[in-house]
């Protein structure tokens, strides 16, 4: 799959493409990762790609023609899905992530800066806008980022094990359960038996009833629209063993 950036700032999406998941996948061959720099799409000797917002005010607007001209070379090259990184977006969330993934689309993110971007490139070179959270950013760099990753790990072969991006919170509707590994006992706190015992179907049980504890603790609107079982409530204790 591949992801093209539009950035001022090339060189902080470079030094991220290289470590981890992203990093491995790209090294593979799994997904293809470029960063371009909107200012070689500016034209003078200053290579400007801002200015000052018609009727005043703070800051400055990303001019539309060096996006608009970023934006057709990528769209001449393979067609993406154009998406602008944007507060104003729709929220993206694990759904999205499985969305976009499963579409196998190229994806053209397109990062703001400043007050933003001139409002032409919005309606008339941009398929949708996402928002990771409502909060202001000082760019769509780390939104971008957020984006590939959280697509990069659910396409096939990226992850080395299958069944990680399967049980992760959000796409069973759930909050994951937490995790342990050894020693079996740090600091006077001790791995739940269960998960030691070597009883599969009493790990699987142990496992889903924490994550259903811990949705209803922490997020309690996700429970409410998850579809449970019979087996959930009474691992919830909403009616008891028959």
């Amino acid at each position: 799959m591949r992801f093209d950036v539009l950035t001022v700032f090339p060189e902080m999406l470079e030094a991220v493409f290289g470590y981890g998941v992203v990093g491995r996948a790209r090294e593979r061959g799994l997904i293809e990762l470029k960063a371009w720099d909107l200012r070689d799409f500016a034209k003078g000797s200053y290579r400007q790609v801002d200015d000052t917002p018609y009727g005043g005010g703070g800051g400055m607007v990303m001019k539309p023609e060096p996006i608009t001209r970023a934006i057709e070379t990528v769209s001449a090259e393979c067609s993406p899905r154009r998406i602008f990184l944007s507060p104003q977006g729709r929220p993206f969330d694990q759904k999205k992530a499985e969305e976009l993934a499963a579409g196998g689309s190229p994806l053209l993110l397109i990062c703001g800066r400043y007050e933003g971007v001139d409002e032409r490139v919005r309606e008339g070179f941009v398929d949708e806008e996402i928002s990771v959270g409502d909060y202001v950013l000082t760019g769509g760099e780390l939104p971008a980022l957020i984006v590939i990753d959280a697509v990069s790990r659910l396409l096939p072969g990226v992850l080395g094990n299958e069944d990680s991006a399967a049980n992760d919170s959000f796409t069973t509707g759930l909050l994951d359960c937490p995790h342990y590994t050894r020693p079996p006992e740090f600091r006077g706190m001790r791995v739940p038996e269960a998960l030691m015992s070597g009883n599969h179907d009493e790990i699987r049980r142990w496992r889903r009833r924490a994550a259903l504890d811990r949705t209803r603790e922490r997020r309690g609107d996700l429970l409410d629209r998850a579809e449970l079982s019979e087996e959930d409530r009474r691992l919830m204790g909403r009616f008891p063993e028959s």
